[in-house]
């Protein structure tokens, strides 16, 4: 288990993975609990409402990402994705609206206030939505780093996908390549250099969402979105909740050259970065490929793989297989670089 250091929060706390799982469950969640909805407790991408024959989806989001721009996107995009995101991974493809708190430093540049929001439009136009109401603050130099931003999203939805739904037998989807969000981060805040396209994937995925779940109704089992501690992470939770083992077939993973390259120079596992374009989906074997093929007929699932399978044995546990041999996936205790979103 992982423990505060002095009784400190970490960096490591807010990045993903194990450390910052057992600092929700061991300190924000105390005296939280679910009624007739699914709620903080159950640590899914959003809260879940029963109104009337339909579910009321809800979920909020803080955004730090540093620098606030970088290759494809800047945090006005992210943050606008990244809600409309985790509403679709619960089946909610279709947001009625989004929220948006702005915290600004003092002396931050009104040009650069005026991308972010530029970015926010664009972004909510392509995702089909728009920000209904929100609130501005401005802090003193030193107080705050440039720029915060929280949004909070609301979606109606008659098919609720969780993501503890995963069943022996499932195949495992990822909708693109991983790893490309956080590397390009990487890149641009230390200037790295590295030779290659490093872009963000930041996009919304609600309609993409929309197609794999018409192509197949009731198919699919368990959605999450592999944002911070990557797509290792979000197995090891979706595995964990779904009491399965999951098996990755190496060779199947997609992962473009850049960021390849990138993280062998690095000595970073792609498996651990942080993705803000993608999705995991459980699907019933029968209809994976059904699925696939949907996914891969939409603009940004063209390079979709099956990449894993569920098993009864070994439940909580993510296994790679090489081709020359198996070995376990340790859930990350964070993102290898922080403040990534």
């Amino acid at each position: 288990m992982t423990t505060l250091l002095d009784g400190r929060i970490a960096l490591k706390h807010g990045a993903g993975g194990r450390a910052m799982r057992t600092l929700i469950q061991d300190v924000l969640l105390a005296g939280l609990g679910s009624g007739d909805w699914i709620g903080a407790d159950q640590m899914d991408d959003g809260a879940a409402i029963r109104v009337g024959d339909a579910w009321l989806v809800i979920t909020t989001d803080s955004h730090v990402v540093q620098p606030a721009f970088f290759p494809g996107g800047d945090i006005g995009r992210l943050a606008v994705c990244g809600t409309v995101n985790d509403l679709a991974m619960m089946g909610a493809t279709e947001p009625l609206g989004l929220t948006c708190a702005v915290v600004l430093e003092e002396g931050f540049a009104r040009e650069s206030l005026q991308r972010v929001h530029e970015s926010m439009r664009l972004a909510c136009l392509e995702s089909g939505t728009t920000i209904v109401t929100g609130d501005t603050k401005v802090m003193g130099r030193g107080e705050v780093d440039g720029i915060v931003i929280n949004t909070t999203g609301v979606a109606l939805t008659h098919t609720l996908v969780r993501d503890a739904g995963l069943h022996a037998g499932d195949r495992i989807i990822v909708t693109g390549t991983i790893g490309d969000h956080g590397l390009a981060v990487m890149a641009t805040r230390h200037q790295l250099g590295i030779e290659g396209t490093l872009r963000s994937d930041v996009a919304p995925l609600n309609a993409l969402v929309r197609t794999a779940m018409a192509a197949a109704p009731g198919a699919i089992t368990a959605m999450k979105d592999p944002t911070r501690g990557g797509l290792a992470s979000a197995l090891h939770e979706m595995a964990d909740k779904g009491r399965v083992g999951v098996v990755l077939e190496e060779n199947a993973l997609p992962v473009s050259d850049a960021v390849r390259g990138a993280a062998e120079l690095l000595g970073i596992d792609s498996l651990h970065v942080a993705n803000e374009g993608k999705a995991v989906i459980g699907v019933r074997a029968d209809a994976a490929d059904a699925v696939l093929r949907a996914i891969r007929a939409h603009p940004l699932g063209r390079e979709a793989a099956i990449v894993g399978t569920c098993l009864a044995e070994r439940p909580g546990l993510l296994v790679l297989d090489t081709g020359f041999g198996r070995r376990l996936i340790a859930e990350p205790e964070g993102e290898p670089l922080p403040r990534i979103c």
